[in-house]
């Protein structure tokens, strides 16, 4: 099992590693000549001033989103609590005492992950709720 849980994240890790380019640039002008570092600068301050003028941020559907985000994360949570508990519950029910004394430890970080992830469900719900109220 953690060889395929750690096969996983490598995976993930590899596939957003390649998924985004990360290349510079240098600038260039309409002649094809390399600008000076204050060709540059300016370019640069053009673009964030550009950005910071057309900045628009709908507040509800930014809290829909993470809304939706939320829920959606916390019923997988939910759901692979219930599973992978049932197996461990059955697992612990039918195996024999040396079984049952390595179930045990096996529940017990069970346990932890499941006071981890709903503590941090718990606290994301209290952060959202005391700042949407400023």
């Amino acid at each position: 099992m953690k060889k395929i849980l750690i096969s996983f994240f490598i995976i993930l890790i590899t596939i957003f590693t390649f998924t985004f380019n990360s290349s510079v640039y240098a600038q260039t002008s309409l002649d094809g000549s390399t600008g000076t570092i204050d060709d540059i600068m300016s370019g640069a301050d053009s673009f964030v001033n550009e950005g910071e003028s057309n900045v628009s941020i709908d507040e509800n559907l930014l809290g829909e989103t993470a809304g939706f985000l939320y829920n959606m994360l916390l019923a997988f949570g939910i759901i692979t609590a219930v599973i992978v508990g049932s197996i461990l519950g059955i697992k612990y029910m039918i195996g024999s005492v040396e079984e049952k004394a390595e179930y045990k430890q096996t529940l017990l970080a069970y346990l932890i992950s499941c006071v981890v992830v709903f503590g941090a469900f718990g606290i994301w719900k209290l952060v959202i709720n005391i700042l949407s109220s400023f």
